[in-house]
């Protein structure tokens, strides 16, 4: 296991420790894997990226968040923090300074990069591509992610592998394990029609009700912080009335749009809301959550550690972090091996076959 090397980013030192972790266990050896970098900032904003040892025939993985908005440095004297695209360059500046001396290179980027510029509508930029054809350009062989936003992305990179996981398996175990709910009454719903694949899926694995999905309804004249605002959200499925809900999406930024969603089936006679999201971001602040709970629109969040959660939002009653660094360590020594990762992606545990039995 000498050739396994793993790179992790400031902005995920906590998890990548976690990840090594685990795969010390995973292999039977009590050394890290970790190469050390030095990530520089100078005083002017530009970066380099400094590798603390050798890389020379070794296969390289890369841990990068590039959703983790509390790192900081001081440019022109005052705090800057850095931007997804700060983090996506300082990969760049990684795999620049690897120079191909590794056997081989594979980037775990659990947040991928502008995810949600992955179509182009008229004169705009089609970042998501651009991305992925630049990493490839650069020498990675794998790009592995999870739960992207729309994994059609990929054909932009069309003889490359690249590989989408799913947490749903970690984070319905957690739901039930943690959570009194009753399959019989429970309905899954979709927030909007993008989300209906993904809601399906969390569905089949709990073996409930696709219940139904919500119509945004935009204002099309105006765009607010890069998208149209929502009007409203118009119900279309089951009837929710006495039944426990989960709403499940990709990530959740300022979390309006869930809340407003959770607010229409309460107002239909919902029960217990659950939302399940493999990324929170909270653009907005955590504030609104705290709102929406003291309401009585929800009962939990359930989220991941894929990506930053502010450490505020983490000590609040209504939400619940399932830890997924071992799954991650799994699909590294996966690879690593040169093993298939069907069994990863088609695995279902004894627990969720059991509640669906139930």
């Amino acid at each position: 296991m000498d050739k396994l090397k793993l790179i992790v980013f400031e902005n995920c030192k906590e998890f990548g420790q976690k990840v090594d972790n685990s795969l010390q266990e995973l292999t039977g050896t009590k050394e890290s894997f970790i190469i050390p970098i030095n990530e520089v900032r100078f005083n002017n904003g530009e970066g380099k990226v400094v590798i603390g040892e050798t890389v020379r025939k070794k296969e390289i993985f890369v841990l990068s968040d590039i959703g983790n908005h509390s790192i900081t440095y001081k440019m022109f004297e005052y705090m800057n923090h850095k931007s997804p695209d700060d983090h996506f360059q300082d990969i760049i500046r990684c795999l620049c300074a690897i120079r191909n001396q590794a056997s081989s290179v594979s980037l775990v980027m659990p947040l991928l990069y502008s995810s949600r510029q992955h179509k182009r509508e008229g004169r705009e930029s089609l970042d998501c591509a651009v991305a992925l054809q630049t990493l490839i350009d650069k020498g990675v062989k794998n790009i592995i992610t999870f739960d992207v936003h729309d994994s059609n992305v990929q054909n932009a990179i069309p003889c490359s592998s690249f590989d989408n996981f799913y947490p749903t398996n970690i984070i319905l175990e957690s739901f039930i394990n943690n959570e009194k709910v009753d399959n019989s009454k429970l309905l899954a719903v979709s927030p909007d029609n993008g989300a209906i694949k993904r809601t399906n899926f969390y569905a089949n694995m709990l073996g409930c009700e696709l219940g139904g999905h919500f119509e945004k309804q935009r204002d099309i004249y105006k765009v607010v912080d890069g998208k149209n605002p929502i009007l409203k959200h118009e119900y279309i499925g089951k009837d929710v009335k006495g039944k426990d809900i989960i709403i499940v999406d990709d990530m959740i930024a300022s979390g309006e749009s869930m809340i407003d969603v959770a607010r229409e089936l309460k107002k239909r006679g919902a029960e217990q809301i659950f939302m399940m999201s493999a990324y929170s971001l909270f653009t907005k602040g955590i504030e609104v959550f705290d709102k929406a709970y003291e309401e009585g629109l929800f009962t939990r969040l359930y989220t991941t550690n894929l990506s930053y959660v502010p450490l505020e939002a983490l000590k609040r009653k209504w939400i619940h972090q399932v830890d997924c660094s071992s799954y991650v360590a799994k699909i590294i020594y996966t690879f690593y091996m040169g093993k298939s990762v069907s069994p990863i992606l088609e695995y279902r545990s004894k627990v969720l076959e059991d509640f669906a039995r139930n």
